[in-house]
């Protein structure tokens, strides 16, 4: 299962509230992507994708015979 969730950042933000949001977006992901829109030079939106990994099967991993 996967989910997006944009966070559009305010044009006139300062420098430090983006960070702070990708910062955050990347302590509360185990496995995902976080992803910057970049419109004229300026972070415009925050896009993150978490992954949930599921164990392996031991039937995936072992040969049929």
């Amino acid at each position: 299962m996967s989910a997006d969730l944009k966070k559009t950042a305010s044009p006139d933000s300062p420098h430090g509230d983006w960070l702070e949001l990708v910062k955050a977006q990347v302590e509360s992901l185990r496995f995902g992507l976080v992803q910057l829109v970049v419109h004229e030079g300026r972070v415009t939106q925050i896009e993150t994708t978490e992954k949930v990994r599921l164990p392996a099967s031991r039937d995936a991993s072992s040969p049929k015979s």
